[in-house]
């Protein structure tokens, strides 16, 4: 049996295909890719979006959670477009294939949040 083929656009995208995305800054210049996104399992949201961010050829790159909010999907880059300049982003928090983000401290996610000056998922600080 063959699949119907999608023929009409839409908005809607598996996240397989968000994984590996570029994320740029306005001007095109490349900041890193999306690794893997974060959804609530109650609200069904996604949360963040877990970007690699600098090393060389993924070597030596921090993995970055950042607010699914702060990122924007620009059809000309064909990319998530990242408003953020380049220290805020290597003093965020941020975590290595070695150790993970902890996702059930809460504390952690709230410093998250307020690093990047926007308000949580889950409401207010």
């Amino acid at each position: 049996m063959a699949l119907d083929v999608m023929t009409r656009p839409h908005t809607l995208i598996a996240s397989d295909r968000i994984e590996g995305t570029a994320v740029r800054r306005a001007n095109g210049e490349r900041i890193g890719h999306i690794e893997r996104l974060m959804i609530d399992k109650v609200s069904g949201k996604v949360s963040y979006a877990v970007m690699s961010f600098g090393g060389f050829l993924g070597i030596g790159s921090n993995l970055l959670p950042v607010p699914w909010a702060l990122l924007a999907y620009n059809r000309e880059l064909d990319a998530y477009q990242l408003d953020i300049d380049e220290e805020d982003l290597k003093s965020a928090p941020s975590f290595t294939e070695k150790r993970d983000f902890d996702w059930g401290d809460h504390a952690e996610e709230t410093a998250l949040h307020r690093h990047y000056g926007v308000a949580p998922y889950w409401g207010e600080f």
